[in-house]
């Protein structure tokens, strides 16, 4: 059976590379656009069907996010507020900063845990944790339960999709679109809010 490209795509990467994916969107500031959701829970789906090392995946996606954030975190900490100056461009926009921004004032700390749920949010958050000097002790608390539940949780929830459901392979493209779209809603949630709020 031909597999969709998703999958497709992690058998070439293999782990190292599902793992370099996960550490370059965490903590890379280019890395926003890299699909981390769907690709951990493919990842998870892909182990299951025994291509890929479920062990090494868990271990070695948990110490990428971890250690991403911690790069996001040093490189806020030396940018400090040049990146609040940074013209827009065709990949980074002031929006994404700003709308990271917006999450910390509604969550507070709690934010890096949450980040890791929301695209773009989750590049930012911890760059803007180093430009806003939070402590690193604080900082690195909420990073490892947040990189614990968000790889540890997606890739275990393909893992078990594609141990018990008969013939995942089939789904794969709806399942990960709703990932995709589930993954979407914060982000639209804040621009509809912030589209309402009085100018």
């Amino acid at each position: 059976m031909e597999y969709l490209e998703p999958i497709f795509l992690i058998k070439t990467l293999g782990a190292i590379g599902v793992i370099a994916i996960i550490f370059a969107e965490s903590g890379l500031f280019f890395g926003f656009f890299l699909p981390g959701d769907s690709l951990l829970f493919t990842a998870g789906l892909v182990a299951s069907q025994g291509y890929i090392n479920i062990w090494f995946l868990l271990a070695g996606a948990t110490i990428a996010a971890i250690a991403g954030d911690s790069v996001g975190y040093a490189f806020g900490r030396k940018v400090g507020p040049k990146i609040f100056t940074r013209e827009d461009s065709w990949f980074f926009k002031k929006a994404y900063v700003e709308r990271t921004k917006i999450f910390y004032e509604h969550h507070g700390k709690k934010t890096i845990i949450l980040a890791r749920f929301v695209p773009v949010v989750r590049t930012f958050a911890p760059i803007l944790a180093g430009v806003g000097e939070m402590e690193y002790k604080t900082f690195l608390r909420y990073n490892i339960i947040g990189g614990v539940l968000w790889s540890v949780g997606l890739l275990v929830l393909g893992y078990g999709l594609g141990i018990f459901v008969p013939n995942i392979d089939q789904y794969i493209l709806p399942i990960v679109l709703g990932i995709i779209i589930v993954s979407m809603i914060p982000n639209a949630i804040d621009f509809v809010k912030n589209y309402r709020a009085p100018k």
